[in-house]
């Protein structure tokens, strides 16, 4: 089974001040919180503001009516296909919140939604043909895209690359178009390498609170290549209005925009010049880099100023001179992960294990209780007192299993 999960969740700590702001701000645009200093967005904005061009937003679809992006959106194909549409409760949620802080930062960007996920559904089923990602990138890529932002990711269970959506990552970066991802939301559980952030061709952007470092429930993964805002991020509702939202969805698309901000300023820029641009002018970690935030949180005036001359950047395959596993340039080993609060992990294991020895020892019981009876010449057919299929057949009681704990996250 394939899963696919959105990298975003509701934020209820705070949310009472964020409002405040809300009522203070002007209905045409989506109130600002603490990632427009954080980010240096008044800096980058007087000198980009994302003219010329289009992001695509691979998501739950965009409820283009939202004052938050009126006038600014395109609606592609649903390539998810299962049948909602816009007003369902189901439809937009995510993408417009996404839509709404890449225009934050890009105000004057145009945004193109392709639909490739449910808002809450945790999987997709056995889904059969191609990925709806995949279709999606190649949609965008055919369809004027300078920046494809997707905040989204998970493979549970599998955490396997897909052949479509590398395929179609690579299509994009032939065409020079940048691709950003978030991270993931699962630092406090598993931390498990999420798709498609852990792609190469992809600038995987992890999630900061206030300070700047990162947010607790952000995925650790030597494919981080940056990080951007993530708690408390003020986005649009679907249902009109807004909420402060958390995750790494945020921060990914506050990246998309921040990349609008350099195509804008520099339309020659290559996808690998905005990584070296982002990564070179971020706040950068103790010792440089850091499968914590990368290369740390992207400060997006710096990043539209480097944009106008940015740094040569070799392309072309070159031969590989180094150890087995290279430490990066600043030393940093990219296979070496800090160590994660493991209680969460700890928990549920515990949990799985009781519930497994629960099982175990309902087995135990009902066999010595059929030899038992067996024993005491008792008749076992379909006469006998446990019906025809013994103690756990259609008339006797249910198997006992151990309980399933919700995926953490939410994807509201």
């Amino acid at each position: 089974m394939r899963v696919r999960r959105i990298g975003s969740a509701a934020a209820a700590a705070g949310l009472g001040a964020l409002l405040c702001v809300t009522a203070a701000t002007p209905a045409s645009a989506t109130p600002r919180s603490w990632e427009y200093q954080a980010l240096g967005l008044a800096a980058a904005q007087r000198t980009a503001q994302g003219e010329g061009i289009t992001v695509a937003v691979l998501d739950s679809g965009v409820m283009k009516d939202h004052p938050a992006v009126a006038g600014r959106v395109t609606t592609g194909p649903d390539y998810f296909k299962d049948g909602l549409h816009p007003g369902d409760s189901r439809w937009g949620g995510h993408g417009t919140a996404m839509a709404s802080d890449v225009l934050k930062v890009a105000p004057k960007a145009r945004i193109l939604s392709v639909r490739v996920i449910d808002d809450k559904k945790e999987h997709s089923g056995l889904r059969h043909g191609p990925s709806p990602v995949a279709e999606g990138i190649d949609y965008a890529v055919d369809h004027g895209a300078r920046v494809i932002s997707m905040s989204l990711g998970g493979e549970l269970f599998g955490r396997e690359f897909n052949e479509d959506e590398t395929d179609a990552l690579a299509r994009a970066t032939q065409k020079g178009i940048p691709v950003i991802a978030s991270a993931g939301n699962d630092a406090e559980v598993f931390n498990e390498t999420s798709f498609p952030a852990g792609y190469p061709e992809v600038i995987a952007v992890a999630a900061t609170q206030q300070g700047g470092s990162r947010a607790a429930f952000s995925t650790v993964r030597t494919y981080n290549a940056v990080a951007a805002p993530g708690v408390g991020i003020v986005s649009a509702k679907n249902t009109g209005g807004y909420e402060a939202v958390s995750g790494t969805s945020p921060a990914a698309a506050l990246t998309s925009g921040t990349v609008a901000l350099m195509l804008s300023r520099n339309h020659r820029l290559t996808p690998a010049q905005v990584r070296a641009v982002l990564t070179k002018t971020a706040h950068h970690p103790s010792g440089g880099y850091s499968p914590l935030v990368g290369y740390g949180q992207i400060n997006a005036a710096a990043a539209v100023r480097a944009a106008a001359h940015p740094p040569t950047v070799a392309t072309t395959p070159a031969k590989f001179h180094g150890n087995e596993h290279p430490a990066g340039q600043d030393g940093t080993s990219k296979t070496t992960h800090p160590s994660l609060e493991t209680g969460m992990t700890t928990v549920g294991y515990s949990a799985a294990g009781v519930g497994l020895a629960m099982v175990l020892g309902a087995v135990l019981i009902g066999v010595l209780g059929r030899r038992k009876t067996r024993a005491q010449g008792a008749p076992t057919g379909p006469t006998g007192p446990m019906g025809p299929m013994g103690p756990i057949g259609p008339t006797g009681p249910a198997p006992a299993f151990p309980a399933q704990a919700p995926p953490p996250g939410s994807p509201y």
